[in-house]
């Protein structure tokens, strides 16, 4: 394999941890053999659930622990009120309300299980990772559930592959 095609491995890979279900078009465009889509596609779906699971983590711990710290430093070196900010966001409540409800209707709707299903396909891996985090940290074998979905639908991916071609 030659440098070009390191590089659009990294890009596949790279691309997969953040919008799963347009990448594995995406890589037989660019000129990817299938297995190597496949693996690349796979390999970064999980690897960037488990980013963006812990780092949602951690920058809501630190943002909760360190508000006030953060929001002095912001005021002083940077002379922007970052409280006269969240105000602000808080009274605009017709869009951000709007949102909020549409998370709350999807997750009381279909759950934990469908949250795991949707995310490599109709959310972004990175919302995906945000939401299990937020409403089902707590929750045995999340990261077993992810992985099973991500290679769930690198199987229905391959399983398309497979069968479109033939019937044309």
């Amino acid at each position: 394999m030659d440098i070009v095609g390191v590089v659009k491995l990294i890009h596949v890979f790279l691309l997969a941890t953040i919008k799963y279900s347009i990448t594995f078009p995406y890589a037989l465009l660019i000129g990817l053999d299938t297995t190597q889509a496949i693996i690349a596609i796979t390999v970064g779906g999980i690897s960037g659930f488990f980013f963006f699971y812990y780092l949602s983590a951690a920058i809501v711990r630190v943002f909760k622990n360190q508000k006030v710290v953060i929001t002095n430093f912001v005021d002083k070196h940077f002379k922007f009120d970052l409280n006269r900010l969240f105000a602000k966001f808080r009274s605009r409540s017709s869009k951000s309300m709007r949102t909020k409800r549409q998370f709350v209707k999807f997750r009381n709707r279909y759950g934990f299980i469908g949250i795991i299903i949707a995310t490599p396909v109709l959310l972004s891996i990175p919302l995906g990772a945000f939401l299990l985090n937020r409403y089902y940290s707590r929750k045995k074998h999340v990261f077993a559930y992810m992985v099973l979905s991500i290679l769930g639908w690198s199987m229905v991916f391959s399983l398309i592959i497979i069968i479109i071609p033939h019937s044309i």
